[in-house]
């Protein structure tokens, strides 16, 4: 049984029961990696009832993983298929030196290019359109799953990896894309250097591009961040977000800007309070947990996202059940800091920052001292300005 968008919230809630129940079936046994974790629960899934027994199931960290990767190199026991049936390869950044290796197989590809077509439909991108993709082409997901999954859905899609950004701007002046998916602080770069090579305002309203699709930071959800961008670029800002590990999750619709849509259709979200993991109800703060029901041949049960976010599940204007992410991704669990007694997130920061017109970029650096904790500000103005 599979949902929809326009699923109600009771029947989605019994596709999801069903479909994780087969999805363990199927990995139990010949996924090493979660047939140990559920026997060291002491659970089966035969004996497992949902929605009943689902804070039973071990939660999973992306710490686990890659101390998996690293016992049994390269790719770690996280697989329920033969290695010949894998077909892709990607991994997360890391400033460790140690990336999440992550592969898939045809399958649970074309699963993920489904959830990315979620994501152009919230964003009202289709057939006839063209997408602008200035990314590099390394071996992180979010690219090569947004550009497949543009090609599919019928769009004219344009790549642009190893370009300048000035080489960037003057394809997207001669080839006229109404698309452009970026990191939003690449779309505010690309503002900047428009200005300096126009000697004038960094201003692309009149040009082609009538959606940014933005994902990769905290600033599509961030009024200040994308009120920048959407009025240097005279088009909408369309946020999502995904990992490589998980796969796009979540994206924001054209009626409800300023938050996620959850992916019910494919996920399972738990919201739970950091350190106790008790669910929290809509309207509170908590870390977001997933489980990927779609990717049995590399699975996440259970997974820490280590975003913090607020659900919501009323209705919403765009017709779709699926919960949203109130503000979209407000921080993560380990980047908040406790300066003078106040919690400081780094999305509250650029909130603030991104207000002034002025201000280019801008650097927070957060200085220790025994227990306390103190934050300093670098800020680069417009024009070259010292900061």
């Amino acid at each position: 049984m599979r949902a929809s968008e326009r699923t109600d919230r009771a029947a989605l809630a019994e596709a999801q029961r069903s479909r994780l129940s087969q999805l363990l079936h199927q990995i139990y046994g010949p996924n090493p990696f979660y047939t140990r974790k559920l026997a060291e629960a002491g659970l089966h899934p035969e004996s497992l009832t949902f929605p009943r027994d689902l804070s039973r199931l071990p939660l999973t960290t992306k710490q686990e993983l890659i101390a998996d990767q690293q016992d049994a190199p390269p790719w770690g026991t996280n697989l329920t298929e033969p290695i010949e049936r894998y077909t892709r390869y990607n991994q997360t950044s890391s400033t460790t030196g140690r990336p999440l290796r992550w592969l898939d197989t045809h399958e649970s590809w074309q699963w993920m290019l489904e959830c990315w077509k979620a994501v152009y439909g919230g964003a009202k991108v289709g057939a006839g359109d063209r997408i602008f993709f200035p990314f590099s082409f390394g071996p992180f997901l979010g690219f090569w799953t947004a550009f497949e999954a543009g090609c599919q859905i019928g769009a004219h899609c344009i790549p642009a990896g190893g370009m300048s950004s000035q080489a960037r701007l003057a394809m997207i002046e001669a080839l006229e894309p109404t698309v452009v998916c970026c990191t939003p602080t690449y779309a505010l770069r690309l503002l900047e250097v428009n200005g300096e090579i126009r000697g004038g305002k960094p201003d692309l309203a009149a040009g082609s591009v009538r959606v940014l699709i933005v994902a990769g930071e905290a600033g599509g959800s961030i009024a200040s961040t994308r009120e920048r961008i959407e009025r240097g670029w005279g088009a909408r800002v369309i946020d999502h977000h995904g990992l490589t590990e998980v796969g796009p999750m979540s994206f924001e619709c054209w009626e409800s800007p300023g938050g996620l849509h959850l992916n019910e259709a494919e996920y399972i979200c738990e919201i739970l309070e950091p350190g106790t993991d008790r669910a929290v109800p809509d309207g509170e703060r908590g870390e977001l947990v997933v489980t990927n029901l779609g990717r049995a041949a590399s699975p996440l049960v259970r997974y820490r996202t280590g975003d913090v976010v607020v659900r919501r599940s009323e209705p919403c204007a765009c017709g779709r059940a699926f919960a949203r992410l109130e503000g979209g991704v407000l921080a993560r669990v380990d980047d908040m800091v406790n300066v003078r007694g106040v919690n400081v997130y780094p999305s509250a920061v650029e909130s603030v920052v991104r207000r002034f017109e002025e201000v280019a970029e801008y650097r927070a650096t957060v200085a220790t001292s025994g227990s306390l904790h103190s934050l300093s500000l670098e800020i680069e103005l417009t024009g070259g300005g010292d900061g």
